[in-house]
């Protein structure tokens, strides 16, 4: 009697990512659960086998500096699946140039990435070209947002409002530079101890607790005469000046002419 051996062809593997921010899950409901359920589902419906759910959860996707993502990337190196499920592509990355160079190593490595809303594989020439101009569609959406998100931000500099952090002598409050008292006064004795003594810009900045790039940065900042500076411009600030004009204009100067 001859012994029939059966053999039992292994399912490829796959790897599927997921990943929400408190922001997408309250406005589009892009939950993990409801990712990971969804790509479960297609993943064995094409014949895979699930790996492992990589999830990174109120992770934002400007970069891959995501836990989980770093992990996947790791993994994918190591070959220990064959594919990568995603929902969406900006779940993987919002930036392009990630995608085209991710997408590029997976093909090095030898592995498939499948959007699924997308309707997007690499696993064909049709597939790829079709990431690619979805892809580039993403990324110009995000440059006209940032051109609208730098148009406000400048309107509201040229308006005389504040946008960075609250410099040395000031307090940030209700979106607004106010006063500190104490530390106003600190910063009108440094401009007036560099100005009127032989003491180095290492010495002053010692003295009072700075590096020294730090208080040649002080001693520069403009916002303490009134203004405000976004993108190389400066405009009049809303908030209260620290310093006399003369006083800053004569600091300008022995900054220009004085090598520390």
């Amino acid at each position: 009697m001859t012994q029939q051996i059966s053999f039992q062809t292994a399912k490829p593997l796959a790897a599927i990512y997921v990943r929400v921010s408190t922001q997408d899950q309250a406005q589009h409901g892009f939950s993990l659960d409801a990712q990971e359920e969804s790509l479960t589902s297609y993943a064995k419906a094409l014949g895979y086998e699930v790996f492992k759910i990589y999830k990174d959860e109120g992770r934002s996707a400007k970069n891959l500096n995501r836990p989980e993502m770093q992990n996947l990337l790791k993994d994918a190196e190591s070959r220990k699946f064959q594919a990568i499920f995603i929902y969406k592509l900006d779940r993987f990355s919002r930036s392009l140039k990630d995608l085209i160079l991710t997408i590029d190593k997976l093909k090095e490595w030898g592995i498939d990435f499948i959007s699924l809303q997308d309707k997007i594989e690499t696993a064909s020439a049709s597939g790829k070209l079709m990431f690619q101009i979805i892809g580039a569609f993403a990324e110009f959406e995000r440059n006209i947002i940032g051109d609208r998100t730098s148009f406000g931000m400048e309107k509201k500099a040229k308006e005389g409002g504040f946008i960075a952090k609250a410099p040395f002598g000031y307090d940030l409050i209700n979106k607004e530079l106010i006063e500190n008292k104490e530390n106003a006064q600190k910063v009108k004795q440094i401009f007036e101890e560099y100005l009127n003594t032989d003491i180095s810009l290492t010495q002053l900045a010692k003295k009072n607790g700075f590096t020294t790039s730090g208080i040649k940065k002080l001693l520069q900042n403009t916002t303490y005469i009134g203004k405000v500076k976004f993108a190389n411009r400066e405009s009049e600030g809303k908030h209260k000046p620290l310093l006399e004009k003369d006083l800053f204009d004569k600091v300008q100067e022995k900054l220009k002419n004085k090598i520390d």
